[in-house]
């Protein structure tokens, strides 16, 4: 077939079996927009704002483990849509970007609506390509296809200069790509495995640390069998939560910065460490001085070579894809003839349990106020753990990261890496455009709201339902948090003083809006808006406003240095 270059586009995205592109038409894409509308294949789902596209190609991926396209213009487009780019490459989300670009005879004449998008971009992409001859489009877009989903995932940006898209050439596509320059190890060396496992076995004070590498892998199952055949200890990062049942009493809490105190604990005291799918990131362990421990031995597994002892110095490096690494370790575990000291185990667990008793998560109820966390455990009850939640960033995520108990994978998106207010609501779009019949919860705040809150207006073009808990405590509450606990109580400018009525906002894009006051009327508030299957519901919980979360460790510090409540402060 002879076709042009915006027809060889969406033919590329026809035979990657790409069922959504989220995007935003504009002058230097209007040829491959004129092709979206000349088939019926791939479906477009027109967002209100680039941010917006990215952040739901990005949710869609999270999701449904498939990878997620946006196609946005030059210029403006471009640039309004890198912060959803940097969000998806902190968080090693497979996508496919798209974008616009001036005819290439202007490249370089800061002619309208021109950006250097690949150079913009670099810093925060897998890969780019700038594509000059329309004979090379189509291999280019398999290789972005192939790059983004292989190895460590990431977004891969294609630019499409406007006469390429009009030129016309030979169409065809390639089955398989070979690139000299990458090759992605997949296969764990057997050799550090078979040592990983035997010490493991000699471990007293074992624990298993996971990541969203486990989640990304496909690896939650394995990672499940292989911590209870072991009777470990296990817990999970903001990005792994899922990735081993919350509900499980062999589930210690999310780690890190606002991490249980078990969790923390454990990290620090125990003495063979098992990292899967994680990179010891600054939220996580805190200050590596404090972290390192001279009895402590580490084991990490992750797809990326780059990701291992860039931090911490581990003793066991193995580079693979996690799913296949834990299947190895696991039959050797099987095979083995030796098994943990039962005895060092068991009070291993007693310990934990005594650090467990400390209750890091109770809060003070109130029957006059309503607390933020008794929000999201009620939502945890109605939705009976089994909703797609999606969140934005702030005191409202890490609320939901506590008392949300996540016992499957892919159902906590947030942005976790780069922490990127606006995520919460085109994410919960992109989610249940990935699983129309889910249920799909959007916790946010009522200041990340308002960065995309124009994309109400995308949930009502494609009707879907989604849910949003705004827990409106009318600060930019964690910035707040900080200011009181590290500023001295000065709280500049960290007071949203001119609020809109979120419940007329909703109503006035076609939605349902309910304002929550009481904490008797929080429960019956869900359980009426998660029965409105085929209606946004905007549930605008008036929430205490000096609440903070806790347990806390401040930038800089140990995760043994907690701070477990405000008589810490």
């Amino acid at each position: 077939m002879r076709l042009t270059g915006a027809e060889i586009t969406i033919q590329c995205l026809q035979e990657e079996g790409v069922e959504f592109v989220f995007g935003y038409p504009g002058g230097a894409v209007l040829y491959i927009y004129d092709a979206l509308f000349n088939q019926d294949k791939v479906k477009h789902i027109l967002v209100r704002h680039e941010q917006a596209a990215l952040h739901a190609a990005d949710a869609y991926a999270r999701a449904s483990g498939r990878t997620g396209v946006a196609l946005v213009t030059s210029g403006p487009g471009v640039t309004n849509a890198v912060t959803g780019i940097a969000t998806a490459y902190m968080d090693s989300i497979p996508m496919v970007i798209i974008s616009g670009q001036v005819p290439t005879p202007a490249i370089g004449l800061d002619a309208f609506q021109e950006v250097d998008t690949v150079g913009i971009t670099r810093p925060c992409v897998k890969h780019n390509f700038l594509v000059k001859h329309v004979d090379e489009l189509a291999s280019t877009i398999k290789k972005a296809f192939y790059v983004a989903a292989s190895g460590r995932p990431g977004p891969v940006l294609v630019d499409i200069p406007k006469d390429v898209s009009q030129h016309i050439a030979e169409f065809v596509y390639p089955k398989s790509v070979t690139m000299r320059s990458y090759n992605p190890v997949t296969k764990g060396h057997s050799g550090q495995i078979k040592k990983a496992v035997q010490m493991l076995m000699e471990a007293r004070q074992p624990m298993i640390y996971a990541g969203g590498g486990v989640i990304l892998g496909n690896a939650a199952e394995q990672l499940t069998k292989l911590v209870r055949d072991l009777g470990f200890p296990c817990t999970n990062t903001l990005m792994g939560l899922g990735a081993y049942p919350g509900t499980d009493p062999q589930f210690v809490g999310m780690l890190g910065m606002h991490g249980t105190y078990e969790a923390n604990l454990a990290m620090q005291h125990c003495d063979v460490l098992l990292a899967v799918g994680a990179r010891f990131d600054d939220r996580v362990i805190g200050n590596p001085q404090h972290f390192y421990s001279e009895g402590r031995r580490i084991i990490h597994v992750d797809i990326d070579p780059s990701s291992i002892s860039k931090r911490v110095r581990v003793d066991v490096p193995i580079v693979g894809n996690v799913a296949d690494v834990l299947e190895e370790m696991q039959k050797l575990v099987n095979a083995s003839p030796v098994r943990p000291d039962a005895a060092a185990l068991k009070d291993w667990w007693k310990q934990i349990g005594e650090w467990r008793a400390r209750d890091c998560l109770r809060y003070e109820h109130s029957s006059s106020i309503i607390k933020p966390q008794y929000v999201v455990e009620k939502l945890f009850e109605v939705t009976r753990g089994d909703a797609i939640v999606t969140s934005d960033v702030g005191q409202h995520q890490m609320w939901a990261a506590q008392y949300y108990k996540f016992d499957k994978p892919r159902r906590w998106l947030n942005s976790g890496g780069l922490g990127t207010m606006g995520f919460g609501l085109p994410a919960a779009m992109g989610a249940q455009m990935a699983f129309p019949e889910a249920t799909v919860a959007c916790v946010t705040g009522e200041a990340s709201i308002q960065m995309c809150i124009q994309e109400l207006s995308t949930c009502k073009q494609y009707h879907l339902p989604v849910k949003i808990i705004n827990l409106n405590n009318r600060y930019l509450g964690m910035v707040r948090q900080w200011q009181q606990i590290l500023h001295g109580n000065r709280y500049s400018e960290s007071y949203m003083d001119a609020l809109p009525d979120f419940v007329k906002l909703a109503e006035s894009y076609g939605h349902v809006g309910v304002r929550i006051e009481n904490p008797a009327d929080v429960e019956p508030a869900l359980r009426e808006a998660f029965a409105l299957k085929d209606r946004v519901v905007f549930m605008d919980f008036m929430t205490d406003q000096t609440e903070n979360v806790f347990p806390m460790v401040k930038a800089g510090q140990g995760l043994t240095e907690m701070l477990l409540g405000a008589e810490d402060l």
